[in-house]
Protein backbone atom coordinates (compact mmCIF):
# COMPACT_ATOMS: atom_id res chain seq x y z
CA UNK A 1 0.00 0.00 0.00
CA UNK A 2 2.86 2.66 1.14
CA UNK A 3 4.52 1.43 -2.39
CA UNK A 4 1.28 2.46 -4.11
CA UNK A 5 1.60 5.84 -2.64
CA UNK A 6 4.48 6.91 -3.17
CA UNK A 7 4.03 5.53 -7.21
CA UNK A 8 1.27 7.67 -7.07
CA UNK A 9 3.37 10.49 -5.50
CA UNK A 10 6.15 10.14 -7.99
CA UNK A 11 3.63 10.07 -10.65
CA UNK A 12 1.73 12.90 -9.97
CA UNK A 13 5.26 14.73 -9.59
CA UNK A 14 6.30 13.45 -12.81
CA UNK A 15 3.52 14.81 -14.43
CA UNK A 16 3.41 18.42 -13.13
CA UNK A 17 6.51 18.76 -14.19
CA UNK A 18 5.72 17.30 -18.33
CA UNK A 19 2.98 19.67 -17.77
CA UNK A 20 5.05 22.51 -16.43
CA UNK A 21 7.35 21.93 -19.48
CA UNK A 22 4.73 21.85 -22.27
CA UNK A 23 3.17 24.78 -20.71
CA UNK A 24 6.81 26.55 -21.60
CA UNK A 25 7.42 24.97 -24.89
CA UNK A 26 3.50 26.33 -25.46
CA UNK A 27 4.11 29.65 -24.52
CA UNK A 28 3.46 31.77 -27.11
CA UNK A 29 3.93 35.19 -25.13
CA UNK A 30 7.18 36.89 -25.23
CA UNK A 31 7.76 39.79 -22.53
CA UNK A 32 10.59 42.92 -24.17
CA UNK A 33 11.66 45.25 -22.38
CA UNK A 34 12.70 48.24 -24.76
CA UNK A 35 13.76 52.28 -24.95
CA UNK A 36 11.02 54.51 -25.29
CA UNK A 37 12.57 55.48 -28.35
CA UNK A 38 12.15 52.38 -30.18
CA UNK A 39 8.15 52.36 -28.76
CA UNK A 40 7.33 56.00 -29.23
CA UNK A 41 8.91 55.86 -32.67
CA UNK A 42 6.19 53.47 -34.09
CA UNK A 43 9.11 50.61 -34.91
CA UNK A 44 7.58 48.19 -32.92
CA UNK A 45 4.03 48.58 -33.95
CA UNK A 46 5.68 48.45 -37.53
CA UNK A 47 7.49 44.87 -37.16
CA UNK A 48 5.31 42.80 -34.10
CA UNK A 49 2.41 42.33 -36.55
CA UNK A 50 4.49 40.28 -38.94
CA UNK A 51 6.52 39.03 -36.42
CA UNK A 52 3.74 37.47 -35.07
CA UNK A 53 2.29 36.29 -38.59
CA UNK A 54 5.16 34.57 -39.28
CA UNK A 55 6.23 32.95 -36.10
CA UNK A 56 2.40 33.03 -34.07
CA UNK A 57 4.26 34.53 -31.11
CA UNK A 58 2.96 37.69 -29.46
CA UNK A 59 5.09 40.28 -27.87
CA UNK A 60 4.19 42.02 -24.32
CA UNK A 61 6.42 45.14 -24.52
CA UNK A 62 7.37 47.01 -22.17
CA UNK A 63 8.76 50.30 -22.53
CA UNK A 64 10.56 52.40 -20.26
CA UNK A 65 14.48 53.58 -19.85
CA UNK A 66 17.55 51.65 -21.01
CA UNK A 67 18.30 51.12 -16.96
CA UNK A 68 15.15 50.51 -15.89
CA UNK A 69 14.97 48.18 -18.95
CA UNK A 70 18.23 46.28 -17.92
CA UNK A 71 17.12 46.02 -14.17
CA UNK A 72 13.59 43.99 -15.32
CA UNK A 73 16.59 41.42 -17.38
CA UNK A 74 18.47 41.26 -14.15
CA UNK A 75 15.42 40.55 -12.01
CA UNK A 76 14.20 38.17 -14.58
CA UNK A 77 11.06 39.39 -15.40
CA UNK A 78 11.30 39.43 -18.86
CA UNK A 79 12.56 37.46 -21.83
CA UNK A 80 14.76 39.67 -23.52
CA UNK A 81 16.02 43.51 -24.03
CA UNK A 82 16.63 45.66 -26.60
CA UNK A 83 18.47 48.80 -25.47
CA UNK A 84 20.82 51.39 -26.64
CA UNK A 85 23.49 52.16 -24.40
CA UNK A 86 26.66 50.30 -25.20
CA UNK A 87 28.49 50.40 -21.75
CA UNK A 88 25.38 49.42 -19.36
CA UNK A 89 24.84 46.29 -22.16
CA UNK A 90 28.15 45.03 -21.30
CA UNK A 91 27.99 45.05 -17.55
CA UNK A 92 24.64 43.46 -18.08
CA UNK A 93 26.61 40.59 -20.35
CA UNK A 94 29.33 40.42 -18.10
CA UNK A 95 27.62 40.08 -15.31
CA UNK A 96 25.83 36.96 -16.31
CA UNK A 97 22.38 38.85 -16.87
CA UNK A 98 22.08 38.39 -20.67
CA UNK A 99 23.41 36.02 -23.48
CA UNK A 100 23.81 36.37 -27.35
CA UNK A 101 24.00 40.09 -27.68
CA UNK A 102 23.50 41.48 -30.70
CA UNK A 103 23.84 44.39 -32.78
CA UNK A 104 20.52 45.04 -34.62
CA UNK A 105 20.43 48.90 -35.45
CA UNK A 106 21.58 52.54 -34.89
CA UNK A 107 20.53 55.91 -35.83
CA UNK A 108 21.28 59.37 -34.11
CA UNK A 109 21.33 61.44 -31.69
CA UNK A 110 20.11 65.20 -32.34
CA UNK A 111 20.19 68.35 -29.97
CA UNK A 112 16.67 70.24 -30.62
CA UNK A 113 15.85 73.71 -29.08
CA UNK A 114 13.46 76.80 -29.36
CA UNK A 115 13.56 78.73 -33.00
CA UNK A 116 14.76 81.97 -30.98
CA UNK A 117 17.83 79.74 -30.16
CA UNK A 118 18.94 81.78 -27.34
CA UNK A 119 22.60 80.03 -26.93
CA UNK A 120 23.04 80.86 -31.15
CA UNK A 121 23.95 77.41 -31.60
CA UNK A 122 22.07 76.41 -34.32
CA UNK A 123 24.21 74.96 -36.98
CA UNK A 124 27.19 74.02 -34.36
CA UNK A 125 28.92 70.54 -35.57
CA UNK A 126 30.31 70.22 -32.04
CA UNK A 127 27.53 69.27 -29.59
CA UNK A 128 29.91 69.59 -26.80
CA UNK A 129 30.90 72.77 -27.84
CA UNK A 130 26.81 73.48 -28.15
CA UNK A 131 26.56 72.55 -24.56
CA UNK A 132 28.98 74.93 -23.18
CA UNK A 133 26.93 77.76 -25.14
CA UNK A 134 23.68 76.82 -23.45
CA UNK A 135 25.13 76.31 -19.99
CA UNK A 136 27.12 79.79 -20.30
CA UNK A 137 23.82 81.41 -21.47
CA UNK A 138 21.62 79.72 -18.84
CA UNK A 139 19.72 78.42 -21.20
CA UNK A 140 16.79 76.28 -20.56
CA UNK A 141 17.73 72.31 -20.90
CA UNK A 142 15.32 69.98 -20.52
CA UNK A 143 17.40 66.63 -19.56
CA UNK A 144 15.03 63.11 -19.12
CA UNK A 145 16.85 62.53 -15.49
CA UNK A 146 15.92 59.01 -16.10
CA UNK A 147 18.74 56.56 -16.27
CA UNK A 148 18.20 55.70 -19.84
CA UNK A 149 19.99 55.65 -23.06
CA UNK A 150 19.54 58.76 -24.12
CA UNK A 151 20.41 60.28 -20.60
CA UNK A 152 23.56 58.45 -20.21
CA UNK A 153 24.41 59.17 -23.59
CA UNK A 154 23.32 63.27 -22.43
CA UNK A 155 25.39 62.74 -19.46
CA UNK A 156 29.01 61.71 -20.82
CA UNK A 157 28.58 64.84 -23.50
CA UNK A 158 28.23 66.47 -20.09
CA UNK A 159 31.13 64.99 -18.74
CA UNK A 160 33.15 66.15 -22.19
CA UNK A 161 32.35 69.62 -21.31
CA UNK A 162 34.59 69.25 -18.17
CA UNK A 163 31.15 71.05 -17.10
CA UNK A 164 28.35 69.43 -14.36
CA UNK A 165 24.91 70.66 -15.71
CA UNK A 166 24.00 72.46 -12.69
CA UNK A 167 23.39 75.60 -14.38
CA UNK A 168 20.43 77.07 -13.28
CA UNK A 169 18.14 76.19 -16.71
CA UNK A 170 19.08 72.33 -16.36
CA UNK A 171 15.97 70.60 -15.21
CA UNK A 172 15.75 67.03 -14.81
CA UNK A 173 12.06 65.53 -14.99
CA UNK A 174 12.33 61.84 -14.79
CA UNK A 175 10.39 61.62 -18.28
CA UNK A 176 9.98 59.25 -21.26
CA UNK A 177 11.36 60.85 -24.56
CA UNK A 178 7.93 62.10 -25.65
CA UNK A 179 6.94 63.75 -22.22
CA UNK A 180 10.59 65.20 -22.25
CA UNK A 181 10.33 66.87 -26.03
CA UNK A 182 6.92 68.05 -24.90
CA UNK A 183 7.82 69.82 -21.86
CA UNK A 184 10.70 71.13 -23.86
CA UNK A 185 8.44 72.48 -26.59
CA UNK A 186 6.16 73.80 -23.85
CA UNK A 187 9.10 75.62 -21.92
CA UNK A 188 11.00 76.99 -25.62
CA UNK A 189 14.03 74.82 -23.81
CA UNK A 190 16.77 72.61 -25.69
CA UNK A 191 17.21 68.58 -25.16
CA UNK A 192 18.66 65.72 -26.99
CA UNK A 193 16.55 63.56 -28.24
CA UNK A 194 16.81 59.98 -30.49
CA UNK A 195 16.43 61.05 -34.30
CA UNK A 196 13.27 58.33 -34.37
CA UNK A 197 11.40 59.96 -31.68
CA UNK A 198 12.27 63.26 -33.06
CA UNK A 199 10.43 62.63 -36.55
CA UNK A 200 7.67 61.22 -34.77
CA UNK A 201 7.01 63.82 -32.53
CA UNK A 202 8.86 66.98 -34.47
CA UNK A 203 4.87 68.00 -35.99
CA UNK A 204 3.63 68.62 -32.87
CA UNK A 205 6.53 70.62 -31.70
CA UNK A 206 7.33 74.17 -31.40
CA UNK A 207 11.62 73.01 -31.63
CA UNK A 208 14.07 72.80 -34.49
CA UNK A 209 17.00 70.92 -35.00
CA UNK A 210 19.55 72.44 -33.96
CA UNK A 211 22.98 70.42 -33.67
CA UNK A 212 23.02 67.23 -36.07
CA UNK A 213 26.03 64.85 -37.41
CA UNK A 214 28.49 64.99 -34.69
CA UNK A 215 29.82 61.41 -34.69
CA UNK A 216 29.70 61.66 -30.74
CA UNK A 217 25.92 61.45 -31.74
CA UNK A 218 25.97 57.97 -32.99
CA UNK A 219 22.89 55.92 -31.02
CA UNK A 220 23.87 52.08 -31.65
CA UNK A 221 20.82 49.57 -30.62
CA UNK A 222 21.45 45.62 -29.46
CA UNK A 223 19.32 42.77 -28.63
CA UNK A 224 20.19 40.87 -25.85
CA UNK A 225 18.79 37.46 -24.46
CA UNK A 226 18.12 36.93 -20.39
CA UNK A 227 20.17 34.17 -19.06
CA UNK A 228 18.21 31.21 -19.00
CA UNK A 229 20.89 29.62 -16.56
CA UNK A 230 20.38 32.56 -13.97
CA UNK A 231 16.54 32.53 -14.55
CA UNK A 232 15.20 28.78 -16.10
CA UNK A 233 11.57 29.75 -16.07
CA UNK A 234 11.84 32.90 -18.96
CA UNK A 235 10.90 31.98 -22.48
CA UNK A 236 13.93 31.50 -23.74
CA UNK A 237 12.87 29.94 -27.03
CA UNK A 238 10.19 32.40 -28.09
CA UNK A 239 13.13 34.85 -27.32
CA UNK A 240 15.07 33.40 -29.44
CA UNK A 241 12.99 33.18 -32.00
CA UNK A 242 12.81 36.47 -31.88
CA UNK A 243 15.68 37.72 -31.98
CA UNK A 244 16.56 35.39 -34.90
CA UNK A 245 13.88 37.31 -36.59
CA UNK A 246 15.12 40.53 -35.63
CA UNK A 247 18.33 40.22 -37.10
CA UNK A 248 17.23 38.28 -40.49
CA UNK A 249 16.80 39.89 -43.91
CA UNK A 250 13.23 40.20 -43.56
CA UNK A 251 13.20 41.84 -40.38
CA UNK A 252 16.18 43.84 -40.99
CA UNK A 253 15.15 45.44 -44.80
CA UNK A 254 12.03 46.05 -42.82
CA UNK A 255 13.85 48.17 -40.54
CA UNK A 256 15.69 50.09 -43.30
CA UNK A 257 12.14 51.03 -45.03
CA UNK A 258 10.33 51.96 -41.84
CA UNK A 259 10.11 55.75 -42.03
CA UNK A 260 8.02 58.86 -40.46
CA UNK A 261 7.74 61.71 -42.64
CA UNK A 262 9.35 60.47 -45.65
CA UNK A 263 12.52 60.32 -43.92
CA UNK A 264 14.71 56.71 -42.92
CA UNK A 265 14.57 56.58 -38.53
CA UNK A 266 17.15 53.55 -38.22
CA UNK A 267 19.45 52.18 -40.33
CA UNK A 268 20.01 47.98 -39.86
CA UNK A 269 23.41 46.57 -38.89
CA UNK A 270 22.56 42.88 -38.88
CA UNK A 271 21.46 41.71 -42.21
CA UNK A 272 22.68 38.14 -43.27
CA UNK A 273 24.11 37.49 -46.05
Amino acid sequence: MNFLKTSLVILGLATASLCHAADNNDNKTIRLATTTSTYHSGLLDYLLPAFKKDTGYTVEVLAAGTGKALRMGENGDVDLVMTHAPKAEAKFVDGGFGVLPRKLMHNDFVLVGPKSDPAKIKGDKDVADALVKIAETDSVFVSRGDDSGTNKKELNLWAQTKMEPNFGGYKAVGQGMGPTLNMASELQAYTLTDRGTWLAYENKLSLEIMVQGDKRLFNPYQVILVNPSRYPNINYQGAKTFSDWLVNSKAQTMINDYQRHGQQLFVADAITQ
